[in-house]
């Protein structure tokens, strides 16, 4: 998404060179948030009962003190579709896609 939606960059000045798409695809920072990202839908599937309870001191984290606009998150959502369909290729069926995005709008 640093790479599509420039502007979303302004949230990780910490993370050093984002200036284009070759020094965003080698930053460990960014790897790193990516790892962080994914282990936290993971958890989100591990409490699909509890969503709301499980995501709620990061929703107070992102929302309050980092003040990430929430339309970022359903770009979020859409670049990582597009990085899966494109990985699992005939495997990302409209089933599966269906799923997926239904997962995502709980969550993102």
């Amino acid at each position: 998404c640093l790479v599509v939606y420039p502007w979303t960059r302004r949230y990780f000045g910490g993370f050093g060179n984002l200036y284009n798409a070759e020094a965003i695809m080698a930053n460990p920072n960014v790897a790193a948030h990516g790892v962080v990202v994914l282990q936290g839908l993971e958890k989100a599937l591990k409490n699909m009962d509890d969503i709301k309870n499980t995501y709620a001191s990061l929703s107070e984290l992102h929302s309050l003190k980092l003040q990430v606009d929430p339309v970022n998150f359903q770009l979020l959502g859409d670049c990582l579709t597009v990085v899966i369909a494109t990985r699992l290729r005939t495997e990302f069926t409209p089933y599966i896609q269906a799923a997926w995005q239904k997962f995502l709008s709980v969550v993102v």
